[in-house]
């Protein structure tokens, strides 16, 4: 682990930590441990007791737009024929495995996948093509969409099902009997650092906010790549500290803050600057996002039917009620002024009934909305001055229904 102190700050940390991830990775395959690619909101738990290597493609993805490399792998990808409507993760990805690097580093090739659908349809079709094109097992996690505020019983004994099939896959690749006692353990830490990742982002309904929320996009990745063991835990027990002292010394991260702000749905990793400079500029916070909370999965670790619930219950696999009353829920218990949608280019399901959420929850709350187009991954989907735009306009909006008051 890292070795830092106190006095050192979580965006730091983080970074080191990743840099860490990667460089273990690398170092893991090279000695000929196993390494899994696996999908953003997947049960890692199971690979984690294995003490298998896990690797996010989403996450390296993420990672090479950062740099500014992710158009070099789309052109690849495209060039191969994969259309430009296909999730920008995936054409990022398979790019990827075409060229071998990339702006933000190698990660080892898998010598398995393991792809959860809760997050999209896409996956299945996408680690289909990886499996087929790296010649490498492919474990397969079906949740189904969530038509019901609860799932039904015979959705959970599916998944269950599928949980007890994918154990004995494990035993089958590795040649091992699954570790049981080491996967409750795992099942703890999860919990552990689910509960502390989830405390740390509910500061934010202190007034002043203690923290830029833009950094949670950043700090996702230990919730992501770690949750499940150690590092994890170690991370957001650190990262809750050091807000906390925040809160307790009256400290925000724009002490005059004049505007509260719910982001809805993934950045544009490419651009991550003018998100910030358009709400810092206008002494405006964002206090929250309905993306980050997906990771704060936490269920009854003696029972894989309560795991089985959590995992099926991301918000990109509900009902519109939930995503409905889960933002109306937010903007009340965060105080916020104003909501940021993104519409997606890449994401279907998150895109699914925006315009439609849109328009109810302003009905339902009075607080305006703006719906601003981009993508995850693609910069070409995204228009800087189209985005500041529909930024002024909401903030208009704002004043004008504080000036109604």
């Amino acid at each position: 682990m890292t070795d830092t102190t106190q006095v050192k700050a979580a965006k730091d940390v983080v970074k080191d930590l990743q840099a860490e991830y990667y460089a273990e990775a690398n170092r893991a395959h090279e000695e000929g441990k196993l390494v899994a690619w696996v999908t953003s909101i997947a049960p890692r738990e199971f690979l984690e007791a294995m003490d298998i290597v896990t690797i996010y493609p989403e996450n390296h993805a993420a990672a090479i737009a950062a740099k500014k490399g992710s158009m070099e792998m789309l052109d690849i990808a495209e060039s191969m024929g994969y259309s430009i409507d296909i999730c920008s993760y995936a054409r990022v990805n398979l790019g990827y495995v075409e060229a071998g690097d990339s702006a933000a580093g190698k990660v080892p090739y898998p010598d398995l996948l393991f792809c959860c659908n809760n997050i999209c349809d896409t996956v299945t079709k996408w680690y289909e093509i990886l499996s087929r094109r790296l010649n490498v097992p492919l474990i397969m996690i079906d949740l189904p969409f969530s038509h019901f505020d609860q799932p039904q019983e015979h959705t959970i004994d599916y998944i269950v099902g599928q949980f007890e099939n994918a154990i004995k896959q494990l035993e089958e690749i590795t040649g091992k009997p699954f570790n049981y006692e080491k996967f409750q353990h795992c099942l703890e830490l999860s919990n552990q650092a689910s509960t502390l990742w989830k405390e740390s982002f509910e500061m934010g309904k202190n007034k002043p906010c203690p923290f830029n929320g833009l950094d949670y996009f950043n700090y996702m990745a230990q919730i992501v790549c770690s949750r499940g063991n150690e590092k994890a835990v170690y991370f957001f027990q650190l990262l809750k500290d050091e807000i906390a002292a925040k809160v307790a010394a009256g400290e925000g991260y724009i002490q005059d803050e004049q505007y509260r702000i719910l982001w809805d749905g993934i950045p544009f990793w490419y651009n991550l600057r003018v998100m910030a400079k358009s709400l810092k500029d206008r002494k405006a916070v964002q206090v929250a996002s309905t993306y980050t909370e997906n990771w704060a999965l936490t269920y009854d670790t003696t029972d894989l039917r309560s795991m089985a619930k959590a995992y099926m219950g991301n918000f990109t696999n509900r009902e519109f009620e939930f995503r409905f009353n889960n933002m109306c829920r937010i903007i009340r218990e965060y105080s916020c002024d104003g909501v940021i949608l993104h519409s997606n280019r890449s994401c279907k399901n998150q895109d699914f009934a925006m315009y439609e959420l849109a328009r109810q929850v302003t009905k339902a709350t009075g607080v305006p909305v703006a719906i601003v187009d981009g993508d995850q991954d693609d910069p070409r989907a995204f228009s800087e001055a189209q985005y500041e735009t529909r930024i002024q306009a909401l903030f208009e909006m704002i004043d004008q229904r504080r000036e109604a008051k």
